[in-house]
């Protein structure tokens, strides 16, 4: 089986990490099934957040009894000291545990450091000598916040959104970890759902020996396609560059990722998914999506307030609006059979 070591954690894992964002949306008895038939079959590495509603509660549930067998990773959204403790208390009761392996800062518009006035780093750093936390790391979607993390020193693991679309400065940033001894944990690693070749997907990270991989699961055929690899690692054959070669060039540039960091919208909009929705009819089944209630989430984009709350958050620079009003337009001409999908 191939592990990764996560840095300067010395952590060895499963290459396949465990992404329990998804476990939100089936019952606790579904994924608790899941989540410890992926470890027994190997996977000893999973992933979670204060923010994902009842993920670290199933996790806990899963997991109790064999809590020393396993890497935890989950993280906080905390913008002050105050809430730092409130959601580490609340992730360690709902995971059944008395320590977190890895603790992470959720997505922060900068870089926490010791002595600012957040006082989270110096929180963490709190909790990592009572105990409670094992290895500080941080999450980012923002290339500046997270070089910054890179050059600080203070931090352990980066996780951050890597698969075969990633452009030079992501490459640049994987090496730039592993020359840092920091633990590379790639998210997004199909895109938020828009590489549909998870083959391709596996054969192009497993290129990166300090990177980890966490593939989202919430259906046992997923699971099963990642366990698959262990066993048997897809090979970067020629026909799986080429998969690789074709998605970029119809994928890379100005493209929704679907992180939702721009959420919650004041018209209502599911901007998540409507400002890429050209992409989903195309590259997933359409049926959902051209349902009443796809139609009805697509129209709520005519009410849109262009108060550009939304351009202003995405971590990508994204001209949101107008990327909603395209795919909009698209949409109207896929139902009114004007544009095959």
């Amino acid at each position: 089986m191939q592990k990764v070591r996560l840095g300067k954690t010395e952590l060895e894992v499963s290459k396949n990490g465990f992404g329990a964002l998804p476990i939100q949306r089936i019952s606790k008895k579904e994924a608790v099934y899941l989540l410890q038939k992926a470890f027994y079959h190997g996977i000893n590495y999973f992933d979670t957040a204060r923010a994902y509603s009842d993920s670290e509660e199933k996790l806990g549930a899963a997991f109790s009894y064999t809590r020393d067998k396993l890497i935890i990773s989950t993280k906080t959204a905390a913008q002050t000291a105050e809430e730092f403790w409130k959601d580490l208390d609340e992730s360690l009761l709902k995971l059944q545990t008395d320590y977190i392996d890895i603790y992470q800062f959720h997505n922060p518009a900068f870089c926490p450091k010791p002595g600012d006035e957040t006082g989270l780093y110096d929180a963490a750093l709190k909790a990592k000598e009572q105990g409670k936390i094992r290895h500080i790391g941080i999450t980012n979607h923002r290339l500046n916040v997270a070089h910054e993390a890179i050059e600080s020193g203070l931090y352990e693991t980066l996780q951050f959104p890597f698969c075969y679309l990633a452009t030079d400065k992501d490459l640049e940033l994987v090496q730039d970890c592993k020359k840092a001894g920091m633990g590379f944990i790639a998210m997004k690693a199909l895109s938020g759902g828009l590489i549909n070749n998870s083959a391709a997907a596996y054969a192009y990270l497993a290129q990166f020996d300090n990177v980890l991989p966490i593939w989202g699961v919430q259906r046992e055929s997923e699971l099963d396609e990642f366990l698959s690899y262990i066993d048997n690692p897809p090979a970067l054959t020629p026909e799986l560059q080429a998969v690789i070669d074709r998605d970029r060039e119809e994928l890379q540039g100005d493209f929704c990722r679907g992180c939702g960091y721009c959420m919650p919208c004041p018209a209502g909009i599911e901007i998540n998914n409507c400002a890429r929705m050209s992409l989903l009819l195309r590259r997933s089944p359409s049926a959902e999506h051209l349902s009443p209630a796809g139609q009805a989430k697509m129209k709520k984009i005519e009410g849109c307030l262009h108060c550009n709350q939304c351009k202003a958050k995405c971590p990508y620079g994204l001209d949101t609006p107008a990327l909603l009003a395209r795919n909009y337009e698209d949409y109207k001409r896929v139902l009114a059979g004007e544009v095959k999908v």
